[in-house]
């Protein structure tokens, strides 16, 4: 196996030919029209953006670099005795458009086992903060700690060529995913453990040894872990995190800032903070419901008053897909196989069948199908972790793997700084004669 950085080096040429002589022959091409319902609807559809690791379509669901999550699970490497893609072998993929050999996977896990170490001065910043900080707000806070680190800071100040701003990025980028699981593992530990920690274990696969210094050791943990992490890893650039890193990243901010920005608008409910707030929702219904597992009748009740207090379903509808999220029923496949009967689950289940039908009756969303977050905490429940305000963290650590390969193609390229112009309601009124 060669180098992995030469290996990468190996595919920007090509690709920045292809893009040059895609501009040359179709540049002037209109490829979309904006509506002013898009301008005042958080630009809701419009095609604005290139990110070349995954496409999210409305009828399909998410491709990762033409790969349906079914396919990924045939088609990626994984663990000795596993059954679950490995998040290294998703990596690859987006990273090198390539499907990764098992040696490959193995180079990768090696290489960021062997960058996993964080300074001292990282836990001490964290430490600064109190136990009952959201672990979000830990989780930022130890991501910019570890900026110090940075070697793209270091080589821009000292001068780089721009044609080689992708060579301390990628240090950077495989630095930082490397190190974002001891950070998050080392926050749980000290929020809900007593500052018990685990020490890593190098011969265990990224998303293994990150179950492991959690504190779960089952295996069927670690599978969850492996393709939780895959499933999440991407979506897209417009979601707020891809986009953010995205955005800040065109300013030549640094892998540390760009990815630190994305995990704070992860971090609000409308976008990966709703996992946490699905199963609050969850087990608040369960307990008004006298718990077990309440009737059809009784979950649709509950639903209804949910709605007539002005509040949403969390975990159902989704701002592009027009069907069940292809993430959930990942999740849901992965439920059956290994937990069919636990009460939790039939509990999500019946939650499924009873929401859509409401939500379509009301009309409340274009999509009234379950996305992702409608069922992961279910999963990290049955095993034992319980403390979901941690779950986004989870989600930020996948989520590093997407938009971190796409931050090195963006340097690769010499991707311009991003800079959309806004107008007014006063001068679209006067335009369109309001």
């Amino acid at each position: 196996m060669e180098n992995l950085k030469e290996h990468f080096a190996s595919k920007i040429g090509p690709a920045a030919q292809e893009i040059k002589d895609f501009l040359a022959s179709h540049g002037d091409q209109v490829v979309g029209e904006v509506n002013i319902g898009q301008l005042y609807g958080g630009m809701r559809g419009i095609l604005a953006l290139i990110t070349e690791t995954s496409k999210l379509d409305p009828a399909e669901g998410i491709r990762f670099r033409g790969y349906t999550i079914p396919e990924l699970q045939e088609k990626l490497p994984t663990a000795p005795g596993g059954e679950e893609p490995l998040p290294e072998g998703v990596f690859y993929l987006m990273l090198y458009n390539e499907l990764p050999s098992n040696e490959a996977v193995k180079a990768l896990s090696r290489e960021w086992a062997k960058r996993s170490e964080i300074p001292a001065h990282v836990t001490k910043v964290i430490d600064a903060l109190p136990k009952d900080a959201h672990p979000m707000t830990q989780f930022v806070t130890g991501i910019m700690a570890l900026r110090t680190e940075s070697e793209f800071q270091t080589a821009y100040h000292d001068g780089i060529n721009k044609k080689d701003y992708w060579k301390p990025t990628y240090e950077d980028v495989m630095n930082l995913i490397a190190r974002l699981p001891r950070v998050a593992a080392y926050i749980y530990r000290r929020t809900y453990h007593n500052d018990v920690h685990i020490a890593p274990d190098p011969s265990l696969d990224w998303g293994g040894n990150f179950a492991h210094m959690l504190g779960f050791n089952n295996e069927e943990f670690r599978e969850l872990m492996r393709i939780y992490l895959t499933i999440h890893s991407d979506h897209e650039g417009g979601n707020v995190s891809g986009h953010t890193i995205h955005l800040v990243g065109s300013a030549l901010s640094d892998a540390y800032q760009s990815f630190a920005a994305g995990m704070n608008g992860l971090a609000g409910p409308l976008h990966g903070l709703a996992n946490q707030e699905v199963i609050r929702w969850t087990l608040a219904m369960r307990e008004e419901l006298g718990g077990g597992l309440p009737s059809k009748e009784a979950i649709e009740a509950y639903v209804r008053k949910t709605l007539d207090e002005g509040k949403v379903i969390p975990g159902f509808g989704h701002a592009v897909l027009r069907k069940t999220d292809p993430r959930y029923t990942a999740q849901r496949e992965f439920a059956l196989k290994h937990m069919p009967d636990s009460e939790l689950f039939g509990l999500v289940s019946r939650i499924y069948e009873v929401v859509p039908a409401v939500l379509q009756e009301l009309g409340k969303v274009k999509n009234p199908w379950p996305n992702v977050d409608a069922h992961s905490g279910q999963l990290l429940m049955h095993y034992g972790l319980t403390e979901y305000d941690f779950y986004t963290v989870l989600f930020g650590v996948s989520r590093s793997l997407g938009t971190l390969a796409s931050l090195i193609w963006d340097r690769a390229l010499g991707m311009p700084i991003e800079r959309p112009g806004s107008t007014t309601t006063q001068l679209l009124k006067e335009q369109y004669g309001a």
